[in-house]
Order: structure tokens, then sequence, then C-alpha cells
């Protein structure tokens, strides 16, 4: 059975994210995408040969050929188009950050339960052998107890065209664009939710988070650092440190790894750097998708994984005193 994905937005990302990875399978296949802005989707759908194009997001959800639809909007269009292409039976694939907050993470999750259809978050390095392989040493016991973990994501974007990334209530902001990485890195290493120490941020004159720096605690003790700017000067910097009893490890740019990456491990005092081979972080993202949506196995991205991370960038948030237009503050 060949599964097909519809698109909603003729984003930057979803050549790389979606159209190419399916490109490779031959049991994917792209056949629908919509725009808002006139003339997008058809340019958008000539240059990548995918058959059918609309102007209505409606449109692609609608489609009786669409087995999955593939959201790229802007952050605040998530919950309503994800909820309305579960309620038409579709499996959703939304880019991240996944909602506009924790409170909204829970009504997406929660349709997708009622309609019994998968809704998942596209953190698509979680699935790459990189990051598998730091799982895997962890629970090897070899790294000893974590003590402290730090993740950086820099990459400079500028307010230039409209750029939503710097509309506040588009879902705009360092920590929401860039910062969600470096928040997920942690959760998902410790497999636990943390609790807010301090947050501090420098806000651009477009009214969102230019730069954020923000303080985790974590039930088990361990204690980690986020670093996230959008400022300039800065080209795809993400990187990922662990310390811990036996020694370190450094993930330098495990987020697209296929670009160049490194990891830095040293352990008992020997000392390695080495790459780890494979395909694009959207490779095995979406061969992680098929095999799920078959076997109806579990995902790491899906369920209250977006929830918690939703919840953590709240928390963020409210630390740093930035009060978010119609969003709930879950921090008192």
């Amino acid at each position: 059975m060949v599964l097909k994905i519809g698109i909603l937005g003729a984003a930057r990302v979803a050549p790389m994210a979606i159209v190419e990875p399916a490109a490779r399978r031959e049991d994917v296949e792209i056949v629908a995408i919509a725009a808002a802005r006139p003339g997008k989707a058809e340019a958008f759908a000539r240059a990548h040969n995918i058959p059918r194009f609309y102007r209505s997001y409606e449109d692609v959800i609608a489609d009786s050929e669409v087995d999955v639809i593939y959201n790229a909007l802007p952050p605040h269009s998530h919950a309503r188009f994800s909820i309305l292409a579960l309620e038409a039976g579709k499996h959703v694939l939304c880019e991240k950050p996944f909602a506009m907050s924790g409170p909204e993470a829970r009504t997406m999750v929660a349709a997708g339960r009622r309609c019994g259809r998968r809704i998942i978050e596209a953190f698509h390095d979680r699935y790459h052998p990189i990051f598998l392989y730091l799982l895997e040493l962890v629970a090897s016991g070899r790294l000893g107890r974590i003590s402290s973990l730090k993740g950086v994501f820099n990459h400079s974007i500028g307010p230039d065209g409209g750029e939503f990334r710097h509309i506040p209530e588009f879902g705009g902001g360092a920590l929401m664009d860039l910062g969600c990485y470096p928040v997920h890195w942690c959760r998902s290493l410790l497999n636990e939710e943390p609790s807010i120490v301090a947050a501090r941020c420098k806000m651009s004159d477009t009214g969102v988070d230019e730069e954020m720096n923000a303080w985790l605690r974590f039930p088990s003790g361990v204690t980690a650092e986020i670093e996230t700017r959008m400022s300039p000067s800065w080209d795809m910097h993400a990187r990922f440190e662990v310390a811990a009893e036996h020694g370190t490890v450094i993930l330098i740019n495990s987020l697209l790894p296929h670009r160049g990456h490194s990891v830095l491990e040293t352990i008992n005092g020997k000392f390695r750097e080495f790459t780890i081979a494979g395909g694009t972080t959207f490779d095995y993202q979406l061969g992680a998708i098929v095999t799920a949506i078959r076997s109806g196995s579990p995902m790491p991205t899906e369920g209250t994984d977006p929830i918690g991370n939703m919840d953590t960038i709240d928390a963020i948030y409210q630390a740093a005193g930035v009060m978010r237009d119609g969003v709930e503050q879950l921090i008192s």
C-alpha cells in the first residue's frame, strides 16, 4: 500500500522535510498541496511533480486520496487545520512547535485519540542514528549518572518579507522556532519533565524573543541550560552537551547531520571524535511514520511528548516574564 500525503503550506522546509524523502521511497507519494498565496501552490506542485494543487487548505484535507496531512503552516494554524484533518480521518505530521501552548497541544492530542488517528510532531532528528546512539550510550551505563545538559540552537532569522517567526500572534520567537529543539533533546534523553529555575530573554523590535536562555532542573536532579538565538551572525549552530559521571558527549549538528556533524566523546579519560553514517533525519522520520501507521506501534514524538514540550516552552516564557497575547499562562 502506498501512503499518500497532502501538504498544507508551500513552506521552505517542505521539499527537504517531506517531498524529497517521499521521492526516495516507493511506498509514499505526495499527491496534493495547498497554499494561501495565489499561484504559490501551483508553482510548488509543478516544481515537485505533485499532481494536484489547491488554494484552500480544506480542499487538501477533503481530498479522498490523502492518507496523511503534513501541516507546514505557522504555529497559529497548527491546531485548527490539524484537528480538521484528524476529524476528516487523516493522520497528521505537524511541524514544530506543535502548538501555541500546552493547553492547545492537549486539545490536538485529544482530537487524535477521539478520531482514532495519529498526530505526530515533526522532531525529525529524534529518529536519526546519532540521537539513537546517544540514547543507547546513556542506557548502557557507560557514561554513569548524568549531571548536566546544555542544548544550544542559534540561527539568524531576520524580519524581512513578513517572516512569521517575527510575528507574535503567529507563534514567532526564538524559543518557539529554534529553542523547541534543545528543550526536546533534554526531555527526550532523560524521559522526564523539568521545572524552570530561571529564564531571561532579549526581545526584538517586532515583539518576539530574539534570544532566550533558560535553566532547568529535572526530577532526577539533572540540571540543563537552554540557549537559543535568532539574532544576527549565527548560521545553524546546534550543539548538545551531556556531562556525566564517567565523561562527556557532545553532539555537533545532530539536527541536520547530512550537512556535516561530529560526535565528541570522552569516557574514562579516553577521547574520540567520530561521525555516524546515515541518511537525512527526514528520511528516518518518514520511515518511522510509515512503520507506525502500518503496525500501530507508538512513536516517541506523539501523545504526551508534544504536550510536555509545549508545557516547558510555556513555563520558560513565564519565567522570562514574556506575556504572549492569547496564550494561556500556566505558571502562577
